[in-house]
């Protein structure tokens, strides 16, 4: 299914992609790109470790020294930085960082650490999300609201869905946080130990860094060199996935209608952003190939994309980040139709009044 939608040409590159024929593989699309995207490269894997740590040590020294008339610029670059390391271990959660579980295993705590975000909690939702991408009512990365449950929600719970799908979509990624990597109960007994243990890492960390910090900086040096840095990571962390996943005419599919190639190549977005992001994060925005394979390095998916671009390209979906990409899906993209892939929710309201 492919919306008739009309797109803009400035925002999203190659207009509405064709479908995908049925007769496509998974294994065809794999085939396509060379070998050696799926290499690991461990000098290019820790040069990417080295220019997260230097740039989120250069973000913190920059905040000591700012003025406060430059502090949201530093802010921006330290909230992007910090990302970095969210990019890192999630190499190392695919097995795609280096070549042995203990590294993958170790570096992905450690860069998660100072975003407090439980590791092997965070691989198992993740898996179900490559797993189900865009399946409706099964992926858990950014699910569409329907008309069915929006009309019969309270009052107050439409007005916070009104909220997170519209002007404050980058705050969604912290109820994400929560919801999905806290509770014991969302995960079977054989996954429970692990993740206790990457529970106990967090809580652990959290017990030495907060107190230290407000012993250290006060109040306002914990928001000022951490917290706003923090919510910095989950704009980008939203904005990030919600562009990935979420445009007027991209599909979200029941599972009778669904497949997994379909989902892999023709049913994520490709996004250009500006240089200074994509070096800092690592070109994880290049996501098709990472769909995929999710055995291809961060460092490798742009060579991987132009394979995929020449082989499928007219099945690609291609956006362009700027105010009006973003524009476009927080005003229209509210709440899922399979026939016209999204309306707004104004559309919704008039509907229940009917």
């Amino acid at each position: 299914m492919t919306s008739q939608k009309a797109v803009n040409p400035a925002v999203y590159t190659n207009g509405i992609p064709k479908p995908l024929p049925k007769n496509i593989t998974l294994n065809d699309v794999i085939k396509s790109m060379p070998k050696e995207v799926f290499q690991k490269n461990m000098f290019k894997a820790w040069l990417n470790v080295a220019i997260t740590v230097s740039t989120v040590l250069l973000s913190e020294y920059l905040l000591y020294l700012s003025p406060w008339y430059l502090l949201p610029l530093v802010w921006a670059f330290a909230g992007t930085a910090l990302t970095g390391a969210f990019v890192i271990g999630h190499d190392c959660g695919h097995l795609s960082f280096a070549r042995d579980h203990t590294t993958n295993d170790i570096v992905g705590i450690m860069s998660f650490l100072p975003l407090f975000y439980p590791f092997e909690s965070w691989r198992i939702k993740h898996n179900l999300h490559h797993n189900n991408t865009n399946k409706l009512h099964v992926d858990n990365a950014w699910q569409p609201f329907q008309y069915d449950y929006y009309s019969t929600a309270p009052a107050l719970e439409r007005v916070i869905m009104r909220w997170i799908k519209g002007p404050i979509w980058y705050f969604a990624s912290i109820g994400h946080w929560i919801k999905e990597h806290f509770f014991l109960s969302s995960f079977t007994e054989e996954q429970q130990p692990k993740v206790k243990f990457s529970l106990f890492c967090v809580y652990a960390a959290a017990v030495v860094f907060f107190p230290t910090m407000l012993m250290t900086v006060g109040v306002w040096g914990l928001v000022k060199y951490w917290f706003i840095p923090w919510l910095g990571f989950h704009f980008w962390m939203s904005t990030f996935t919600m562009v990935h996943h979420t445009v007027p005419h991209l599909p979200f599919l029941p599972e009778d209608k669904w497949s997994d190639v379909q989902a892999r190549l023709a049913m994520t977005v490709h996004c250009e952003y500006p240089q200074w992001i994509e070096l800092l994060c690592h070109h994880i925005n290049v996501h098709i190939p990472h769909h995929v394979s999710t055995a291809i390095p961060s460092y490798n998916l742009r060579k991987a994309h132009v394979a995929l671009k020449e082989a499928y390209g007219k099945y690609i979906h291609e956006a362009v980040f700027g105010v009006e990409l973003i524009k476009d899906i927080i005003t229209t993209c509210h709440i899922y139709d399979e026939a016209e892939c999204y309306v707004p929710f104004e559309a919704a309201d008039s509907k229940k009044k009917q």
